[in-house]
């Protein structure tokens, strides 16, 4: 059981999988990295195959989950104050995007036909500690 690898993240994009592999290797955790290879060939799977995971031994899943939590960013506001979530008052808050609506979707579409891909999304934040979604605005 102990030289099974478990998956404790998934990231979008090999370059950021790279740095939190790196950080685990300089505290002494061997680290392997799935599917990397396939969406640096080609990013727009990274979506479907559920992006890259980061994988550690079972034993040292605990220790590893420690660290990639004491390195992770948050969001913060112009003056670098933490965001804080409206509905629990958390400040694990996340920032993503997303194709909501129409307008987004067509020029997507276009953009993926046409191969210049210019994205028109929308960002919202979202709270990792009771998973409310707000918008930007609302803050």
């Amino acid at each position: 059981m102990q030289n099974i690898f478990v998956t404790i993240a998934k990231f979008p994009y090999s370059t950021e999988a790279q740095i939190a592999k790196g950080r685990l290797e300089a505290d002494g955790i061997d680290v392997f990295l799935r599917d990397n290879l396939t969406i640096d060939t080609d990013p727009l799977v990274s979506q479907a195959i559920g992006g890259v995971k980061l994988k550690v031994l079972a034993k040292d899943e605990e220790k590893a989950r420690a660290i990639l939590q004491s390195i992770k960013a948050y969001s913060v506001d112009d003056d670098g104050n933490p965001i804080v979530c409206p509905n629990c008052k958390g400040e694990h808050i996340e920032m993503y995007t997303t194709i909501t609506n129409l307008k987004s979707l067509m020029s997507f579409l276009i953009g993926f036909i046409t191969g210049t891909l210019p994205f028109s999304t929308r960002y919202k934040y979202k709270c990792e500690d009771c998973n409310t979604e707000f918008p930007i605005k609302a803050l």
